[in-house]
């Protein structure tokens, strides 16, 4: 699994796609504030993904809660709801490049980073 996580990126949404981003995937439930659809370059919007409105709401990005909310998210990507998305994204980061977009500010603390994490890790 090891090439997957190398393989595996997060950027936000809002900056200029490059060569190097290979597939790329917004992760997030909500399509981002200012952004026009031709303008976010995306191959897919998988938004079932996304961790639900509730948990979501729940975290509000307070970096104390981010633990926690990895913890959570991860229960809901084995959930059925979100487990056919996820288990397309493993498929498209088994092909190749794979980026996840995410309209976050904290990367290192968004969704995008624990499905990367999580992508990366056999679950």
């Amino acid at each position: 699994m090891r090439a997957m996580a190398e393989s595996i990126t997060c950027r936000r949404v809002y900056e200029d796609p490059t060569p190097q981003d290979g597939t790329r995937v917004l992760v997030d439930r909500v399509w981002p504030r200012g952004m026009r659809k031709d303008d976010a370059h995306l191959d897919e919007w998988l938004r079932d993904v996304a961790p639900s409105t509730d948990l979501r709401r729940w975290y509000g990005h307070e970096p104390e809660r981010f633990p926690e909310f990895r913890r959570r998210y991860h229960a809901e990507l084995r959930d059925s709801e979100h487990r056919t998305a996820a288990e397309h994204l493993r498929d498209l980061a088994g092909r190749g490049r794979l980026t996840l977009l995410t309209a976050t500010k904290d990367l290192d603390r968004s969704q995008a980073a624990v499905l990367a994490g999580w992508l990366s890790d056999e679950h």
